[in-house]
């Protein structure tokens, strides 16, 4: 997490924030909206198939959100269709292994970026100085 900056205007504090941290925050106020797990039958046993299914959807909807980055992003990261990863996150497809595998390739790729773009920091500006002939 980065530095804030906080000003106080009328009164109020607010607090700056870079546009990246914002859009982080934003994803992360959005998993409170995860797929319900499924209930237990009678006997108290859940459907193992739904209860996989949405388990998976509610982890990628959680690391996306920790890595920042939308739905779109990280199909296109992953090199599969928007709407196949809206599904999956919904829970109404089951995705194949292979899809699985670009899709932690792809977040584990973003969060990486992530990590290397906070540990760069601002750049300072260099003059470039003239050797002496």
């Amino acid at each position: 997490m980065g530095k804030t900056n906080r000003v106080k205007l009328d009164g109020r504090e607010y607090v700056i924030l870079t546009r990246e941290e914002y859009d982080r925050l934003e994803g992360l106020a959005h998993v409170a909206d995860l797929p319900a797990l499924p209930s237990p039958d009678a006997e108290g046993n859940y459907p193992a198939i739904d209860y996989a299914r949405l388990s998976i959807a509610r982890d990628l909807v959680r690391e996306r959100a920790e890595s920042g980055i939308s739905q779109r992003e990280l199909a296109r990261l992953a090199g599969i269709r928007f709407e196949t990863l809206s599904r999956i996150e919904t829970g109404k497809h089951t995705a194949s292994t292979a899809t699985l595998a670009k899709l932690d390739g792809a977040l584990k790729r973003a969060a990486a970026q992530r990590a290397g773009a906070s540990n760069k920091g601002p750049r300072k500006a260099h003059k470039r100085q003239r050797r002496a002939s």
